[in-house]
């Protein structure tokens, strides 16, 4: 009897978190590993902070620029709005997406390599990219209006993780990751997505706020 009613609530709970993520939601939750977070983010500032090695060209920061404005133009004036552009093997630099769009490719195999991010009315935004054979590269930071970014370029290095931090509020994001597909979607401040000490690519990402 005690078996059966376990068995029981098990299906409900099952059932219930399939009603939450869809039934691929639910393996990816249970595949998902935890991503060791690094050093705390240091406090958002207008400059930038952080060893990048990368720095996205004039004509990404125009464009991220460009479509944080729009977005904020379509909500209102004090919208709270993220955009961001990743750097993709064998493409580079794709069209700024934002707030919760996919940037990078899924069904390719092809590898992030870097990440840009413009926020409007969060103040400001700090990410920190783990890549293979460096591990975390440390925290990027740069307020409303400016553009950071994280990762290499010309090195056919693999990012494996993010972290992201805004200035107010929460931030979400999710990964799409080699092996195992899109992971379930974390929210908070900061948050991390993808995997380390896997040698997993992260193919994509959602951000939001």
């Amino acid at each position: 009897m005690k078996k059966t009613m376990r068995k029981t609530a098990g299906v409900v709970v099952g059932l219930a978190l399939a009603g939450a993520l869809g039934a691929t939601g639910v393996a990816e939750a249970q595949a998902q590993p935890s991503v060791p977070a690094p050093a705390a983010a240091p406090a958002i500032s207008a400059a930038g902070t952080g060893g990048s090695t990368v720095e996205a060209p004039a004509s990404v920061v125009a464009e991220l620029k460009a479509a944080t404005s729009r977005a904020r133009a379509s909500l209102s004036p004090n919208a709270r709005v993220i955009c961001y552009a990743a750097h993709v093997q064998d493409i580079g630099w794709q069209s700024a997406v934002c707030d919760g769009s996919v940037a990078g490719t899924t069904g390719q195999s092809r590898r992030m390599e870097a990440l840009a991010i413009s926020t409007s009315g969060v103040g400001g935004v700090c990410a920190d990219a783990h890549l293979a054979d460096i591990g975390w590269q440390g925290w990027r930071c740069g307020g409303d209006g400016t553009v950071v970014t994280v990762g290499t370029t010309g090195q056919s290095r693999r990012m494996e993780a993010l972290g992201v931090q805004v200035g107010t509020g929460s931030v979400g994001a999710q990964a799409h990751v080699e092996g195992y597909g899109w992971l379930s979607s974390v929210t908070g401040n900061p948050v991390y997505v993808g995997t380390t000490g896997q040698s997993r690519r992260m193919e994509a990402v959602r951000i939001w706020v």
